[in-house]
């Protein structure tokens, strides 16, 4: 017992390691689940926030009478992140969720994505930022389409790190060889598609095993639980050694304090007053004179603070242009090669004029080529297809009426992505990522 709280040692531990309060300085992580229809999702996503203590009184008891109006005996945690209406009538998760909660070694913003093949474009957008994929797998079903798609996607996104949760293991009796079938089946997949850090972990998120305490019906699992997973991989890289990338959002002028300042997000990078910078597209060449965080006069800016930027010469800079170091300038182009995913019910066809966004740019651009088409389950591509059909993965060439400046993907995710949007009517269409396709050898698929 200890003297202070009267509890037993190893109560009082469980409740340290598990309560929600990081220090201030804790890393983030950002994370998103992915996984097939009824793979258990929204159920993980509320057992580790209830298991975290993360979930207030007033919150619980409204999933409980909810639960209890279905007919249940105990509370279904996945009403914590199905919100909408209709995805608690359905069932189903349609929207991307988003959470944000906290262990003692770290915080966490996790995007709770939907499964049905419907909404695979709001995957695109929960993992699109993330530094962390946790794919689920019923156990029961093993590797299917969905998971397929969901995996190349996150591969195509270049997450950083995967996770393969292979769930309801109650369900086949905790059998270990249906884990490691499964988990083996996942890991070569994920090896053709170029992706080596990846791990998997046998879970229950229904009764909570292996998610933020171990399971005593799978002893023969020695690997970390979910939550030890999530606090000990590693977080971004340390963005000075990183080109300083600053898209400009904003001019801000004041005639009368003869002040001219670029506002915008420093997406990559560090930026100090001193540094020799160059404006693309128009190449023009300067000094950084001041930099302005939050009204306040900074000697330095580090990604992914907003920030205003001023500079020694007077010359012409507007919104789309890129701010770079003359060390590690990007490349300027018309012509791009990208892989995309197609997002929208409308197809995608050559010959199709769009608009591409790409950071704080827009130009007009046409489809010149659609290369190819990756097969999900076979991971083959299928040559010169006639269109683009929502979730189709391929790759395009695009020419662009002005130019752009852009890196390849896999060097930076901000500078490297865009979308395609239909001018008329302003919906989005396409997402891409520009520079070689997947593949561990990064030749084109």
């Amino acid at each position: 017992m200890t003297p202070a709280t009267g509890l037993p040692q190893e109560k009082l531990q469980k409740a340290e390691r598990i309560a929600p309060h990081p220090p201030e300085t804790a890393d983030l992580l950002r994370l998103a689940t992915a996984g097939s229809v009824d793979d258990g999702k929204s159920t993980l996503v509320g057992r580790l926030l209830h298991d975290l203590k993360a979930v207030m009184p007033d919150q619980l008891a409204a999933v409980e009478r909810a639960s209890r109006d279905r007919g249940l005996t105990s509370a279904d945690l996945a009403l914590l992140t199905d919100g909408l209406r209709a995805e608690r009538e359905q069932g189903i998760t349609i929207d991307v969720a988003y959470r944000y909660f906290a262990s003692p070694r770290r915080r966490f913003i996790l995007a709770d994505t939907p499964g049905h093949v419907q909404y695979t474009r709001n995957m695109v957008t929960g993992a699109s930022t993330a530094g962390l994929a946790a794919i689920l797998i019923d156990a029961r079903y093993g590797v299917v389409e969905q998971t397929r798609r969901h995996l190349a996607i996150a591969a195509l996104l270049r997450v950083p790190e995967m996770v393969f949760l292979v769930n309801k293991m109650d369900l086949v009796g905790f059998d270990e060889s249906v884990f490691a079938g499964i988990a083996a089946e996942l890991q070569g997949h994920a090896r053709r598609l170029g992706v080596e850090a990846v791990s998997a972990i046998p879970i229950c998120a229904l009764r909570g095993d292996n998610v933020v305490e171990c399971s005593d019906s799978m002893d023969w699992y020695q690997g970390p639980t979910l939550l030890e997973q999530l606090e000990q991989i590693p977080v971004a890289a340390d963005p000075s050694n990183e080109p300083a990338r600053f898209p400009v959002q904003y001019v801000i002028r004041c005639a009368e304090q003869d002040y001219r300042g670029y506002a915008g997000q420093l997406v990559s990078g560090v930026l100090r007053t001193g540094d020799k910078v160059v404006v693309l597209p128009s190449d023009q060449r300067s000094t950084i004179a001041g930099i302005d965080v939050g009204g306040t006069a900074a000697d330095t800016a580090f990604a992914p603070q907003s920030v205003v930027v001023r500079l020694k010469d007077d010359i012409d800079v507007g919104r789309g242009d890129l701010i770079a170091s003359t060390a590690s300038a990007p490349a300027t182009t018309r012509d791009v090669s990208a892989m995309v995913c197609h997002l929208a019910d409308r197809p995608l066809r050559v010959g199709d004029r769009v608009l591409l966004r790409h950071t704080t740019r827009t130009v007009k651009a046409i489809v010149t080529e659609i290369v190819h088409r990756l097969d999900i389950t076979t991971l083959q591509t299928c040559p010169h297809p006639r269109e683009l059909r929502a979730n189709d993965i391929a790759r395009l060439l695009l020419r662009t009426s002005a130019p752009i400046v852009a890196d390849d993907y896999a060097v930076n995710r901000h500078s490297g992505a865009f979308l395609l949007v239909d001018e008329p009517t302003g919906d989005t269409l396409t997402a891409g990522m520009i520079g070689r396709s997947l593949g561990e050898t990064g030749s084109a698929l």
